[in-house]
């Protein structure tokens, strides 16, 4: 079987891999496609901690295989997008609708592959970069068969994330100033989840202007390619000044009411901070290695009400999101065909990671 293995010095193209049979409450799965994450090049670059051999991937779709003794909810034959929050169903976070909490959904290592006859680990319960992979029942959510599975696969990891930290994490208000720091394929579906919310300005920031097009086409109402300024902070001001004379009033005031950090990155935080109203709220999506720190003043939080908070994979509930998701898709209210660049066949996957580090892709589609 084909697939791409972490292996603890790199990512590797193999046809060595097999897994085994579903247990009781699992499925297997056939993988059509699998969007390229960049949290699988963070794997591949040994900045998550993770044990090797393991099968990456954890962004698909694809169709039920097999199914385990016990398994109700779908058969052989369903369409199916693989969430990689395999939550317990059974603990308070779970009894009280907040699965992403659930602590057994951090790591859920297991090893139902072997590569080259030795065991071989999971990667995020989904491991996608295969012909064939095992997850548990609660992560298989059933699309109509109508619903092309290449965008399809996008919807478990970068569309919920970016869309659920606007849905879910967010109370975002028609006309509010919002911002979004970085353009991916997370970055915008923050930016049309936004315009699905009727936020007033949705200024889209990125280091490469020819992204410019793609998030004004997902809701995107200004632009701002920050590579060419050395104050980013005042150029963003100066969408959303405090008055017409002052970029800045009492304890920083004027600026945005919503603030997205989709890269993950000390400077970018601060500089989200930095440009928030009272009572503003920035939201860290973006995932850095694990030791990196941010700072912040904390006169940007006292007395006026601003916050940090985090949010994990868009706060989201699998059977209830997905399903939403793809009914605003089939209404024409959501963009996901949009969203595949390019499909790359999987022993293509170098030149997949290639083009999105070149800025080309939204988001690449490996296909089996």
């Amino acid at each position: 079987m084909r697939g791409i293995v972490y292996t603890g010095g790199g990512a590797e193209f193999t046809d060595a891999l097999e897994v085994r049979a579903p247990g009781p409450r699992e499925v297997k799965v056939r993988v059509t496609g699998a969007g390229l994450c960049h949290s699988d090049v963070s794997l591949a670059q040994g900045l998550i901690p993770w044990p090797a051999p393991a099968v990456m991937g954890h962004e698909g779709a694809g169709i039920v295989s097999e199914v385990g003794a016990e398994v109700s909810t779908v058969k052989p034959g369903d369409h199916v997008i693989m969430a990689t929050i395999a939550a317990c169903g059974n603990c308070r976070q779970c009894l009280g609708g907040r699965p992403w909490r659930c602590y057994s959904t951090m790591g859920n290592i297991t090893q139902p592959f072997t590569w080259k006859g030795e065991p071989c680990s999971n990667f995020a319960a989904t491991s996608c970069f295969a012909e064939e992979t095992i997850i548990k029942e609660i992560q298989a959510i059933r699309i109509a068969d109508d619903v092309p599975l290449a965008p399809a696969s996008l919807v478990g990891c970068g569309v919920i994330t970016g869309a659920g930290a606007v849905l879910n994490r967010s109370d975002v208000q028609p006309g509010d100033k919002t911002v979004v720091f970085g353009v991916g394929g997370v970055g915008l579906n923050t930016i049309q989840a936004l315009r699905l919310k009727r936020a007033g300005m949705i200024v889209a920031v990125d280091t490469q202007a020819g992204k410019e097009g793609l998030a004004r086409q997902f809701g995107a109402t200004h632009f701002v390619d920050s590579s060419t300024t050395d104050d980013l902070v005042t150029t963003l001001r100066q969408l959303a000044p405090f008055s017409d004379a002052a970029l800045a009033g009492p304890f920083n005031s004027g600026g945005f009411d919503w603030a997205y950090d989709v890269v993950g990155h000390p400077s970018v935080t601060r500089t989200a901070m930095e440009v928030l109203d009272w009572g503003g709220t920035c939201v860290i999506i973006g995932v850095p290695a694990p030791t990196v720190e941010t700072s912040q003043l904390y006169t940007r939080l006292t007395h006026v009400d601003r916050n940090l908070i985090g949010c994990r994979a868009g706060s989201y509930v699998a059977h209830r999101d997905f399903p939403m998701l793809i009914d605003l898709y089939r209404r024409g209210e959501f963009l996901l065909d949009e969203l595949v660049t390019q499909q790359y066949p999987v022993e293509a996957f170098e030149d997949a990671v290639h083009d999105m580090h070149a800025g080309k892709l939204a988001r690449a589609v490996l296909t089996f």
